[in-house]
């Protein structure tokens, strides 16, 4: 994958405030409750007491891997508009990353409404995909974008295995997670309007592969 060397000759400086306000979101998204801007998502029919201590668990765990999603969304979001020279595919990736805050807020509600718990790891996961964000857009616009296009499809498709997984009398989860797959599957096309580039096949396979590592450890950690 070559970089997009034009786009990438001129970035916009890091300074103070804004290593400052990266440092504020991560602390924020990782260790404080976020405030979503739209309501909770509703089932239209729900019943808790019908899920067993097992289905709950399994559930809950199945939750607190969508959260890490939101965490390490976040993270990207944040770096690939850091190094962005686009306004206008800096503004794409704060709206994605306002959209994602609702879904962070989501997540954490359900996994507490389970008696779940968030992952142990979440510093971790923000941090190494902060870091991945960051060379994301350091690789040129269409490859930022087509990064985030190819995260918001595979991230799709694992919300809809989810929604295969999860207990079919959990109306409350589902309806959470069709709500942040509607939303993903319009990042993917809002980032492949703005001329997000097609992802070469082993970039594909290799960020399966790190997705699959992290949904099996934070399905336990």
């Amino acid at each position: 994958m070559e970089i997009d060397r034009e786009q990438s000759m001129i970035r916009p400086p890091l300074t103070l405030d804004k290593a400052i306000a990266v440092i504020d979101m991560g602390l924020r998204t990782v260790f404080s409750q976020p405030t979503p801007s739209r309501p909770y998502p509703q089932a239209e029919s729900s019943d808790e007491t019908s899920l067993s201590d097992k289905e709950r668990k399994h559930a809950a765990a199945l939750m607190r891997v969508n959260h890490v999603g939101e965490v390490c969304a976040q993270a990207l979001y944040s770096g690939q508009a850091l190094v962005s020279r686009n306004p206008a595919n800096v503004e794409a990736l704060k709206e994605a990353s306002r959209e994602e805050v609702d879904h962070l807020a989501w997540c954490e509600r359900r996994i507490e409404e389970l008696g779940g718990r968030k992952s142990l790891l979440n510093p971790l996961w923000f941090g190494a995909s902060f870091g991945l964000g960051v060379t994301a857009g350091l690789l040129g616009e269409k490859w930022n974008l087509g990064f985030l296009a190819e995260t918001e499809h595979q991230v799709s498709s694992h919300l809809g295995s989810h929604l295969q997984q999860l207990p079919a009398q959990d109306h409350a989860s589902r309806a959470i997670v069709m709500q942040m797959k509607q939303d993903e599957e319009q990042h993917a096309q809002t980032a492949e309007h703005l001329g997000g580039a097609v992802l070469p096949a082993p970039v594909k396979l290799a960020m399966r592969l790190a997705s699959r590592m992290m949904t099996r450890t934070a399905y336990h950690l």
